[in-house]
């Protein structure tokens, strides 16, 4: 199966698809020079892959490419962010 991501931006999110099969999203807000990132979801169908990891590692790359700050508002980017202090410096504060 592979897996793209992609940035939504029409439907504020983050989307990890398999051709047309959204397996997962994280629905951001930008405004700014910061995005918040609202809610992680992914597919029951797709749990238990790593789906999720995959969203916020690539939110998380994209801000930074971006030179965004991050407000982790969704409790799984938060604890992504607390488990991989290599993103800590692109929490806005």
């Amino acid at each position: 199966m592979d897996i793209e991501f992609v940035d939504n931006p029409d439907a504020h999110r983050y989307e990890l698809r398999s051709g047309d099969t959204v397996v997962g999203f994280v629905v951001h807000r930008l405004r700014g020079d910061t995005i918040t990132l609202v809610h992680t979801e992914v597919d029951p169908a797709f749990s238990g892959q790593g789906h999720a990891a995959t969203l916020a590692r690539g939110a998380l790359d994209d801000a930074r490419s971006r030179g965004l700050g991050v407000v982790p508002s969704c409790p799984y980017i938060a604890a992504y962010i607390g488990k991989h202090p290599e993103y800590a410096d692109l929490v806005a504060g």
